[in-house]
């Protein structure tokens, strides 16, 4: 009898086994109901950062564009690809090169997940200045989310500095030579310090080129450094401040709206909306957490007109993101490979020496005055993008592109007064030539503050403040120096990548390149 018992009870137990599994994953039952919807996302450890309902506006496309959710699945890719190297990688100068050899030609799949890790790493970078620029253009940075703007930056430092030491560890010619450049970059405010004769008390330059590189020319420690930095302190300091991110979006009250907001019926189409004007929750007592909401803030008292279920709603939009950016990343990295030169050689410079593409902007800076390139001019532009919201404190049309009219005018002058003032600077530089060329004898201090991209930023400036005085907005001035910011950001990175050849003179192209 207790045998033929405990029998049907395993039976029973193996009937239900697709329902035991599904109820332990889902504490409030299968996601057929509004409330087992708002359960699975409230309970689960991946998912209860968002919140349980997702406004209509959040998951159009036109709004966000995908845009953070692109860059946080590059980074995944680049942290998962970035293990699988780590295996056959060895981080010595003698061995270096072979082990990324080896990963392109002896490895199975090697030379695709290498190309995968280059391209989605450097990906993140042009994906964030878009999220950024996202971001800055619909007034997303307002409304409580300083913060979060701040902690944005942080991420773009962080990503430039991952990608930039990935790009020193194949040791060949190009992560060589590119790692002279930063040593260099890094010695700059020597450029400074001898102008003002403090060198011998504060040598800045050293001591940072000293403790990132281990000396003043590249080695082994400097390769055992910047390996360490790549994969640990990097990685790890990235994931930490994502997570601050994604949490300062929850508690900030998701992502912004405009306060006049009106439905489309294409809205239907991706996001069906509920008639439910009250809560989606009964009136009796529970002991769900997520039914207690006391207080006043951001995401409290606010009713759920034009909102959807994230569950599924939400779920299906980040996959569609994820899967298209797996395709892209998975096609580009088949037909592109990342570059690979001959092994490192001191005593062969490359000429013309580039660091990578993300700072030949800083490059051609670097070219007018050390300082002000490496130093100065950088340090400016992150100061300005920290304050823009604690500066622009206008909180209207908030979650809306360009504001207005006026600012798409604003930001469409900005654009063509920056393209045509930059490009006119670059020229006027190359064919006369700049105050070194006309004085020889003329102090360094001079050359450190009054260089062409010291004036660029000076006449940033003075145009902003020019349209707010105009205009009598302070969102205005900010939308002006932020494109200002963008297009020379570009223009600089575009010029010194193709026009820029052996010692840093000037080539219509790469053909006209002397041959040697």
């Amino acid at each position: 009898m207790n045998e033929t018992s405990g029998v049907s009870k395993f039976i029973e137990n193996v009937k239900s086994l697709a329902d035991s599994v599904t109820g332990s994953i889902f504490r409030g039952g299968k996601p057929d109901t509004d409330k087992a919807r708002a359960s699975v996302v409230y309970n689960n450890f991946f998912m209860h950062i968002q919140s349980v309902k997702t406004h209509v506006n959040t998951l159009r496309p036109s709004y966000t564009l995908g845009l953070g959710l692109i860059v946080f699945f590059l980074f995944a890719f680049v942290f998962t690809s970035g293990i699988f190297l780590m295996v056959y990688y060895n981080p010595s100068i003698e061995n270096a090169f072979r082990s990324v050899k080896n990963i392109n030609h002896v490895v199975f799949a090697g030379k695709v997940i290498r190309n995968v890790h280059k391209w989605t790493g450097e990906g993140m970078i042009v994906f964030l200045f878009l999220h950024m620029a996202r971001v800055f253009f619909t007034g997303s940075y307002k409304s409580g989310r300083e913060f979060n703007w701040l902690v944005g930056i942080v991420l773009l430092i962080l990503t430039f500095m991952l990608n930039l030491s990935g790009y020193l560890l194949p040791w060949d010619q190009l992560s060589y030579w590119a790692m002279v450049i930063v040593s260099n970059i890094m010695m700059s405010p020597k450029e400074l310090t001898d102008s003002l004769g403090i060198t011998k008390f504060l040598d800045v330059g050293t001591m940072t080129t000293d403790f990132v590189f281990a000396g003043l020319t590249p080695g082994k420690e400097a390769l055992n450094r910047v390996y360490l930095f790549h994969v640990m302190l990097f990685p790890i300091a990235i994931s930490i401040f994502v997570g601050i991110h994604f949490w300062r979006i929850r508690k900030d009250g998701g992502m912004t709206r405009p306060e006049e907001f009106t439905p489309k019926d294409s809205d239907k189409s991706y996001a069906p909306m509920s008639d439910k004007v009250g809560g989606i929750f009964p009136t009796h007592k529970t002991y769900g957490l997520m039914e207690l909401a006391t207080g006043k803030t951001r995401a409290v008292d606010r009713d759920v007109e034009n909102t959807v279920m994230s569950w599924p709603n939400l779920l299906i939009a980040e996959l569609a993101v994820l899967m298209f950016t797996l395709a892209f990343a998975l096609i580009y990295s088949y037909y592109v490979d990342a570059p690979l030169k001959e092994m490192a050689n001191p005593l062969i410079p490359e000429n013309p020496a580039k660091a990578p593409w993300y700072f030949l902007g800083l490059q051609e800076l670097l070219s007018y005055s050390a300082f002000m390139g490496g130093v100065g001019l950088p340090t400016a532009a992150l100061i300005g993008l920290a304050l823009i919201p604690y500066l622009d404190r206008e909180q209207d049309k908030v979650g809306v592109w360009f504001t207005n009219k006026m600012g798409k005018r604003i930001a469409l002058e900005s654009f063509i007064i920056s393209i045509i003032c930059i490009i006119g600077m670059l020229v006027f530089a190359i064919k006369f030539g700049w105050l070194r060329s006309w004085f020889p004898d003329i102090p360094q201090l001079v050359i450190t503050i009054v260089n062409p991209g010291s004036i660029w930023v000076a006449f940033m400036i003075l145009w902003s403040l020019f349209t707010i005085k105009r205009t009598g907005s302070t969102r205005m001035g900010a939308m002006a120096l932020f494109v200002m910011f963008l297009v020379s950001y570009v223009i600089l990175t575009y010029f010194a990548t193709e026009m820029r050849g052996p010692n840093w003179g000037f080539y219509w192209s790469k053909s006209q390149w002397p041959i040697h």
